[in-house]
């Protein structure tokens, strides 16, 4: 099946790796479900993490990502651990508690936050024992590679994948797109046909420019 293909019966699944401490990964996503409700895609959410992509950069990082970089262990930790205990399907509504809290509310990257997304989806609250232990740490790390491994180290969250045009082709996988704020409707279904062709296409590499404003969450 060609990974730029719209009008195809069969749903094509995308896997999408994420941060929940990204506000730029919140936009995204919030674009990918608006995808999915106008094209026949089925997202399959998995957990990256920023901790792990720059914990050999952070003499190099500002004051502000270095603290945050240390915050951002904790909620991808519960995730993969809810992961592991509820299966993945309790990955996006979690997700979406996380960052609604984080990103909407402006809550703090604490226990209490956490505790009070995993009640929120009906998910027990010693789930949160898993932010201060490394025992999950070895699934956490197998799902970032998983995704990192598909475009590369010189990018961020979010990453996108989709199968490839052939059934023995490798996929077709992005970082981004970084989109501010998230599109709605059929703005977003455009948006995604055109970056399934640019990133079909062999050989393409990045298309970017300035960002000139904050996360716009409204």
């Amino acid at each position: 099946m060609n990974a730029a293909s719209t009008t195809t019966e069969s749903p094509t699944t995308v896997d999408f790796w994420f941060d929940p401490v990204c506000p730029w990964t919140w936009l995204t996503s919030r674009w990918m479900l608006e995808v999915a409700k106008s094209r026949p895609v089925e997202v399959s959410w998995h957990v990256m993490s920023l901790s792990i992509l720059n914990e050999n950069l952070l003499d190099e990082l500002p004051e502000r990502i270095r603290v945050l970089m240390g915050e951002a262990w904790a909620p991808v930790r519960v995730l993969v651990a809810a992961s592991l205990s509820h299966g993945p399907a309790v990955l996006e509504p979690l997700y979406t508690a996380l960052g609604e809290r984080y990103h909407l509310e402006q809550q703090p990257k604490n226990r209490a936050t956490l505790e009070a997304a995993l009640r929120e989806v009906g998910l027990p609250v010693d789930l949160a024992d898993a932010a201060d232990t490394d025992r999950y740490d070895s699934e956490l790390r197998a799902s970032h590679r998983r995704g990192i491994s598909l475009v590369g180290e010189d990018v961020g969250s979010p990453v996108i994948a989709v199968p490839g045009p052939g059934a023995q082709s490798e996929p077709v996988a992005f970082f981004g797109p970084v989109v501010n704020p998230t599109p709605k409707g059929e703005e977003a279904a455009r948006l995604w046909d055109g970056v399934l062709a640019v990133a079909s296409a062999p050989g393409f590499y990045e298309i970017k420019r300035t960002r000139i404003s904050g996360p716009d969450f409204g």
